[in-house]
């Protein structure tokens, strides 16, 4: 499959020139990225073969050419493939009607030049709730594009979805940027685009102005009622006391929706929305989150309002394993490939790389790393340096070489992944766990909270951390939490097995209960064009205890098989 997949990745530029010349016409234009889809799992597709996005996603206000040569560096040692970086509305139309896209160009040429693929993020309407990003012409006209009122008639600092004045200045914009890529990126640089930034309103559930009230007390939209398996009624009737919430991001998700469906007319790449996200465990009262936003409790609504966006994307900026690994959990749904679209870019983050993509993700994207001198801390690193960089590069060094042959296998495989549970701090120079919610205990007390098992079928796989790499000893955990584990199904009883920092064996299961076993082979390689490259066989110290993952990542090809001692 993946030497068919490189094949017609070969043929295709052969076939197109072929194709120009019987028509009389030429079309340099490499194919557009699309997302594939195949059972529920998801890949993005660039130049026709499947991609994964190692991403690095500057600060918000990185976004200028002088700007740019504090990102670069930092793209690089990371071992980036794409750079996630903004576009705002206030810097390609400061004037009504005139459009400048210079930063644009400059962008798109010096990411070709370092053979880098982008991610734009358009700043426009909200910007995690606000319209800080839109041109002074919109966001000092309050009576032109209205913000939204609370209950109390209180006005906040976010503009209303309910105004075709706001719509319709964004969307010209939108389309114009639209426009402009398909006219200066025939070699498809700009892979993705996301539509607006953390869209929803801090400190209301909805908007409360007279129109606003107006609309509310309307029926529910025969759309959503279909969708949703509701019987028509007013928004209160329908959803009762999630009504104002669902109304503001059914209406926020429809505002969003147009915006993309046009600007996918003029040019169709790939589009999504990033959600600032509510805690699922503990998750507070519409507007002390940001409410309207694609948040897990309106997923539902969102996909019913917005068809043209092709995701929704989870920001995750908790730390502890709990709650980062349930909203992947959440997100990572049949009807919405995940993509992290923003996460940390702290050391306890860089383990959940194995989860997203585990969970078949499209990509990965750390936040805020650039060396503009600015940090997020506490949601983030405190200071950009080697030793924030490093642990994402080796990483991004492995899947690098492999991204693409990783991503076919997650679309058209079985994966699981795995990442250190337990989440260590000091406190009187002794180390700790910190269990999300739960509290703490020392980090020696439990083997098993440093132990992981998950159910293949005929295997069982177990992921331990924290062991020597040659004795049976309890795993006591890494100081700091730092390890993680990827397997990817490749065929019966074969199984592609990536780790950091981490212990992977395997056990027969219940189907197999009571037969001898053992590493039939394991090799350890690399991908080059689709195909496998063997480098060498690891066997006995090497795969007595298991397969340890001690210093650096490596990358196995694992062979399981029973036999029988009568």
């Amino acid at each position: 499959m993946l030497m068919k997949k490189n094949i017609e990745k070969l043929l295709s530029p052969l076939i197109g020139i072929l194709i120009a010349a019987s028509t009389g016409s030429v079309c340099a234009a490499e194919p557009l990225p699309t997302i594939e889809e195949n059972n529920g799992r998801y890949a993005l597709m660039v130049d026709n073969a499947p991609y994964l996005i190692l991403g690095a996603q500057t600060n918000n206000s990185a976004n200028y050419p002088a700007a740019l040569p504090d990102v670069w560096p930092v793209v690089e040692q990371m071992q980036a493939n794409t750079l996630v970086i903004p576009v705002a509305w206030e810097q390609v139309e400061p004037e009504e009607g005139e459009f400048d896209f210079s930063f644009v160009d400059t962008l798109i040429d010096q990411a070709r030049e370092k053979q880098v693929r982008l991610v734009l993020l358009w700043f426009a309407t909200w910007k995690n709730n606000a319209p800080h990003y839109a041109p002074s012409w919109v966001k000092l006209d309050n009576q032109r594009f209205p913000r939204v009122k609370t209950e109390d008639g209180k006005t906040l600092n976010s503009l209303s979805p309910h105004y075709r004045s706001t719509l319709e200045a964004d969307k010209k914009a939108f389309v114009q940027l639209m426009q402009h890529l398909e006219e200066v990126d025939e070699q498809r640089t700009v892979i993705m685009v996301q539509v607006q930034n953390e869209v929803g309103t801090y400190g209301s559930a909805r908007d409360f102005s007279d129109r606003a009230e107006k609309i509310f007390r309307q029926p529910v939209p025969e759309e959503l009622l279909s969708d949703v398996d509701k019987a028509s009624g007013s928004w209160r009737e329908v959803f009762g006391d999630d009504a104002d919430e669902f109304f503001h991001a059914w209406h926020i998700g429809r505002y969003v929706d147009e915006i993309a469906e046009a600007g996918k007319a003029e040019y169709p790449l790939p589009m999504y929305v990033n959600v600032a996200l509510r805690n699922p465990f503990n998750p507070g009262e519409p507007g002390q989150y940001s409410s309207g936003g694609g948040t897990d409790n309106v997923i539902h609504i969102w996909k019913s309002a917005a068809p043209h966006i092709d995701m929704i994307s989870p920001d995750i900026y908790f730390r502890d394993h709990k709650t980062a690994t349930r909203v992947m959990d959440l997100y990572a749904r049949d009807d919405n490939p995940l993509y992290i679209a923003e996460i940390g870019n702290d050391q306890p983050y860089v383990r959940y790389f194995f989860d997203a993509i585990g969970h078949g993700a499209l990509g990965f994207a750390p936040f805020g790393m650039d060396d503009t001198k600015y940090s997020n801390y506490p949601l983030g690193a405190e200071t950009m340096d080697e030793k924030v960089i490093k642990p994402f590069a080796d990483l991004y060094k492995v899947f690098g070489s492999m991204g693409s042959e990783w991503a076919e296998i997650a679309l058209n495989n079985r994966t699981w992944g795995f990442s250190e549970p337990v989440d260590t701090y000091k406190q009187d120079g002794e180390l700790w766990n910190a269990k999300g919610s739960d509290g703490g205990q020392k980090a020696e007390k439990d083997p098993e909270d440093y132990t992981q098992r998950q159910d293949l079928g005929d295997w069982t796989a177990e992921i331990t951390y924290g062991r020597p790499a040659f004795w049976i000893e309890p795993p006591k955990g890494n100081d700091p939490a730092s390890g993680g584990a990827v397997i990817a199904e490749l065929g019966e009883d074969e199984y592609l097995v990536v780790g950091y920092h981490a212990r992977v064996n395997f056990s027969p299961s219940e189907a197999l209960e009571g037969e001898q076993y053992l590493f039939e082979r394991v090799e350890e390689g690399h991908f080059e064009d689709g195909e496998w490259v063997f480098e060498r066989v690891w066997n006995g110290d090497q795969t007595d205890w298991g397969l340890n993952f001690i210093y650096r990542p490596h990358v196995l090809k694992v062979k399981l098989a029973t036999y029988k001692t009568d």
